[in-house]
Formats: structure tokens, C-alpha cells, sequence
């Protein structure tokens, strides 16, 4: 797939996303060292139990995440949307919450990609309010902008299933069992990937979170910005 940057579809000119961009046009990523938390999201099989995926990951034997990073999830079900989910450690409240305008399966054919960008942009005008604050965002995925979505004030009832669920995990990806121990609903299964960001600020109207890979492999392979317009 080629770079945001040449993409046709990449509507975004805010010079703030393009400055919080690590990867130009003219780096390249072999494929030797491509792995990561989408790399194993693909391999590994689709649990059924989240805590079978804790029990594989939460082992390491040596650190793999930045002590004072910051906790990402994006999770949803097979035929409904995806959400986003911010916390400064997976044992808080999330300060951030937001479902996405893309199904599932279609986040799911954006992963199969060597890079996801997800842009946020707020056209509110107003300083007053930190940009992760603001509460109404255009949505773009990998250059195509896919929608708008609200912040949530509030989790719903999933929404806060998953939290609670994945209050020890770090870092994972799989199936999570429904709410109300039903193993499976009209929507599908519920499935998650959740990592360890580091979390660069730019300005006061901009700010981006850079997946740590885990395997140490070079440049980040999801990425998500957040822009506040002029």
C-alpha cells in the first residue's frame, strides 16, 4: 500500500498531522521486520476466553513495554462498529472512548496492511478544552475519511464489559466472551486488540500515539492522531 503522504484518497493537510508523522515517503519497511501486535493479531487463533490470552502473553520474560505508556484497545463486534478506548494504564478509567464509523470486519481488512493510521480531526475552534477533550471528531482511516463520531461521556454496559474484562492485560488480541455469559449474539463475537502506546504531544492541538511493538521491530504499525483545526 503506499505512504499516507502519495495516497490519493489522503484529504488531511493539517501540517500538524504531517509533522507528528514518523515514517516519510521514502522509508521502507522489509518484510523480515513487519511483526508486532497486527502480525500476531493475524497469527494467533481466535480464543474464545480472554484469560487464555492472558495466560500466553502475561509472562514475558523480560520488560517488552515502557513502564509509563500509554494503554489502547480497539474492540468490537464481528458485524458491528469498533471502538477506541485510552487509559493511562490498564487498571484506569479510560479518558478516552469513542466508536469509530467502521465495521469491524472492515478495521479488520485495514489491519491486514503493513500500516493503520487513524486521524481525529475537531474543526472546535476554542483553546479552552485539551484536545482529547473535545467531543466531536471526522474520522479518517488510512487517508479515507470514514465518518464522524462522538466522544462518549459515559461507557455503555460493553463497552465497560470490556474494560472489566481486560483490566490486567497489557497487551493482546482475540475473541472476549459476551456479556451475560452468552457465547455469541446477532453481532458476532466480540473480538479486541489491545497495546502499549507511547504518546507524543505536539502542541496544545495536537497529539498522536505510536504503537510499541512488541517484538522491537522498527517504526510503528498502528498508529492514531489527534487534531484540533485552527
Amino acid at each position: 500500500m503506499p505512504p499516507v503522504h502519495s495516497s490519493p484518497y489522503f484529504q488531511m493537510n493539517n501540517p500538524a498531522i504531517l509533522s507528528l508523522l514518523r515514517l516519510t515517503a521514502g522509508e521502507k519497511r522489509s518484510k523480515s521486520s513487519s511483526g508486532g501486535l497486527l502480525k500476531m493479531f493475524k497469527l494467533f487463533p481466535m480464543l474464545t476466553s480472554g484469560c487464555k490470552m492472558v495466560a500466553l502473553l502475561g509472562r514475558p520474560r523480560k520488560p517488552l513495554l515502557k513502564d509509563n505508556a500509554t494503554t489502547g484497545t480497539i474492540f468490537g463486534y464481528r458485524k458491528g462498529r469498533v471502538s477506541l478506548a485510552i487509559q493511562e494504564d490498564p487498571h484506569c478509567v479510560p479518558m478516552f472512548v469513542i466508536e469509530l464509523p467502521i465495521h469491524t470486519s472492515a478495521f479488520h481488512k485495514e489491519m491486514a496492511s503493513d500500516i493503520v493510521r487513524i486521524a481525529l480531526e475537531s474543526e472546535t475552534k476554542t483553546h479552552k478544552k485539551k484536545v482529547l477533550e473535545e467531543f466531536v471528531w471526522a474520522v479518517y482511516c488510512n487517508g479515507r475519511k470514514i465518518g464522524y463520531s462522538i466522544r462518549r461521556k459515559q461507557m455503555s454496559d460493553d463497552e465497560l464489559h470490556v474494560m472489566q474484562l481486560l483490566r490486567g492485560v497489557s497487551m493482546g488480541a482475540g475473541v472476549l466472551p459476551s456479556p451475560n455469559d452468552k457465547e455469541s449474539t446477532a453481532d458476532g463475537e466480540l473480538t479486541y486488540i489491545r497495546a502499549r502506546f507511547e504518546r507524543v504531544v505536539g502542541s496544545q492541538d495536537s497529539e498522536a500515539l505510536y504503537m510499541i511493538n512488541p517484538d522491537g521491530a522498527p517504526g510503528p504499525e498502528l498508529s492514531i492522531f489527534f487534531v484540533r483545526a485552527h
